[in-house]
């Protein structure tokens, strides 16, 4: 009786995999063939009050790019308020930050420089920074990522409706660590625009997104994702959630695949925990957005274990089935070769295609590590060090 039962249940395994890779993703292409038009032009007196918060730990060698990129922002001095927030860095950060806010170019800026002896976390310290913003609008966005130029004009313009609660922009790389990792974003982009088309995006991307003040809640102090447990709070309560990709965050960091490896972990055990913890967003009273989180994260949050269990029935079923004997050396080869690229190899010029299956390959086994981590406690979502590929160390906040 197992053995009939057995084929059937890798069948509606590889149907899950299918839908959520191909056929969902499709349905948010189509949907994304219909972009969000441009804002219009407002005056400067209608325009909302904006705080740009930049929570920074051991940044030394991006802050100064970052106040210099504030500075040429289009958007008016007097509507603007900029809070770097340095978590016990233990660095120079707050005294280059203070050095480019006093230059020539920034001085229109009201740029203030927060400096915590304690390093906390970035959760935490989130919770003690935002609580005290006073503008109308919130935005927080990473140390190394430029802002474009009109983003925050884009994002006053959805404000305008009071519905809206949350505004995320596009990310985009400036040097990716690999060509898997360039497709990988472009994909998600592409995702991004449909989700919010159908209701809202899923998340956000720390590097940039805008919230409106008054709706933040205070996040529970082991949250890993902040950047989707804070707008998706939002959402949940009842607030649209706009992404419009002429806002645009471009990440000039870039981290060898090892250490990518080491962010989609921590990535994928936040993915776990959101789910647990976020249940409602599965409500069918919001439509598309439970669409949305059901098909996309919810999904890719358990996505390694349903590629774990199909590979092990698999194996179980090739001791009497030669297709399924073919199937489980087919995969067993890809994934050695994947894992061998990006621990032996990870100079090694292929194909796109096949970059594309390696950084997929590689993005799950580190999904499934992140995973395992967070069921047995071990993963605590703090600010982690990160190598970029120009050689320098500095620390970096979750994703």
């Amino acid at each position: 009786m197992l053995e009939s039962i057995l084929p059937g249940l890798v069948l509606l395994l590889w149907w899950l995999v299918i839908y959520h890779h191909l056929v969902f993703p499709q349905l948010l292409r189509w949907l994304g063939h219909n972009p969000h038009p441009i804002a219009g032009n407002f005056s400067d007196h209608s325009l909302p009050t904006i705080t740009v918060v930049v929570p920074a730990y051991n940044e030394a060698d991006y802050i100064a790019h970052k106040i210099y990129n504030l500075g040429a922002l289009d958007y008016p001095a007097g509507k603007l308020d900029i809070i770097v927030a340095c978590d016990g860095c233990t660095d120079n950060t707050a005294d280059l930050a203070a050095k480019a806010a006093s230059a020539a170019e920034n001085r229109h800026l009201n740029v203030r420089i927060w400096t915590y002896p304690d390093n906390l976390g970035k959760t935490e310290h989130l919770n003690r920074v935002l609580p005290l913003v006073r503008s109308g609008v919130t935005a927080l966005s990473d140390v190394s990522a430029l802002i474009s130029h009109d983003a925050l004009r884009i994002a006053a313009y959805y404000f305008s409706d009071p519905e809206v609660g949350v505004v995320a922009g596009s990310y985009q790389l400036a040097k990716p660590g690999s060509e898997g990792e360039a497709l990988y974003w472009r994909y998600q982009r592409t995702i991004k625009l449909g989700e919010s088309i159908l209701g809202a995006p899923i998340g956000v991307h720390g590097a940039l997104y805008f919230y409106r003040t008054v709706r933040f809640r205070p996040l529970a102090s082991d949250i890993i994702n902040d950047d989707f447990v804070l707008p998706m709070q939002i959402v949940a309560a009842g607030s649209r959630a706009i992404y419009d990709p002429h806002i645009v965050a471009l990440e000039l960091e870039s981290a060898p695949q090892q250490a990518d490896f080491k962010r989609r972990s921590r990535i994928a055990a936040g993915n776990i925990q959101q789910l647990i913890r976020l249940p409602q967003l599965l409500h069918p009273r919001l439509g598309g957005i439970a669409l949305s989180f059901a098909s996309g994260k919810a999904l890719r949050a358990v996505m390694p274990l349903i590629l774990l269990l199909q590979f092990l029935l698999c194996f179980v079923l090739a001791f009497s089935s030669p297709w399924f004997i073919c199937i489980a050396l087919i995969q067993s080869l890809t994934i050695a070769f994947s894992l061998l690229r990006l621990w032996r190899w990870p100079a090694l010029s292929l194909p796109g295609y096949v970059n594309a299956v390696c950084y997929l390959v590689c993005g799950y086994a580190a999904s499934l590590n992140g995973v395992v981590r967070y069921l047995f406690g071990l993963e605590r979502g703090r600010w982690q060090r990160v190598n970029t590929l120009g050689g320098s160390t500095h620390e970096r906040m979750g994703d």
